[in-house]
């Protein structure tokens, strides 16, 4: 199966570049067949500059500014089986590619899977409160699947979605801007076959939201939509400040 990697970047010249080597590295290491896709989302730095410095990677502009729409401009531009959601503050821990092409070459079924994020710029105790924050809510998920059969759970920036699936449902929902968005999309793909949370699929990211907003402010505020966007199918905050360095 190819796997497409699509990287939406709104101004990320200060992480971008970070987040492609190590994409180009794990690409090299597996002998999976891997595509990787750069959005430039409106961006006014350099993030379309340094993109378009790496030979094998390819890039697409979306002038409209939003998360959903640069993930769907770059599921539009891709022909891989399976698309990757990666956040360009991010960085791919070895192995992540293989367990990706395991989990869905194993179970035809599957069409929708996903990890918790571990941030490189939190010490351990913030780390391990983070952990902690992720248990609880796939304890109240797996409670909520069981008894009112209403939950869907993916971590936006972490997760992969088996493409004919994703076509089924028409793709990302454009009218979200950001807060709900992997929620969204979480619930209407899971009618059409299984979805999987791996913690033995981290992603490691940047904590520059937490750390900007607070820990406790942060988890709150996702959870709160996150509920929300289940209940009533549109996250209850409308805006989000784009924190960059």
């Amino acid at each position: 199966m190819k796997i497409s990697i699509v990287i939406p970047a709104y101004n990320e010249e200060n992480y971008i570049r970070q987040c492609l080597d190590s994409v180009l590295e794990r690409a090299r290491q597996s002998e999976k067949d891997i595509e990787i896709i750069v959005v430039n989302n409106a961006s006014t730095d350099k993030t379309r500059e340094i993109a378009l410095s790496y030979k094998d990677v390819k890039l697409v502009d979306e002038p409209i500014k939003g998360l959903p729409q640069a993930r769907h401009a770059g599921f539009i531009a891709s022909t891989g089986e399976l698309i990757a959601n990666v956040d360009a503050d991010s960085k791919i821990p070895p192995g992540w590619i293989e367990k990706v092409h395991d989990h869905f070459a194993s179970d035809e079924k599957l069409v929708a899977l996903s990890g918790p994020y571990v941030y490189y710029d939190y010490n351990p105790l913030e780390n391990l409160l983070v952990r902690i924050y992720y248990y609880s809510g796939y304890f109240f998920h797996k409670i909520n699947q069981h008894f009112f059969g209403k939950s869907a759970i993916l971590q936006g920036g972490n997760f992969v979605l088996r493409r004919d699936a994703l076509e089924k449902i028409g793709g990302y929902n454009l009218d979200i801007k950001f807060f709900g968005e992997d929620t969204d999309i979480a619930m209407r793909i899971q009618k059409h076959g299984k979805m999987k949370f791996s913690f033995d699929l981290p992603m490691h990211t940047s904590a520059r939201r937490l750390k900007k907003e607070g820990l406790v402010l942060t988890g709150l505020k996702y959870a709160v939509n996150h509920v929300w966007t289940l209940i009533f199918k549109k996250p209850v905050t409308k805006k989000h400040e784009d924190i960059r360095e």
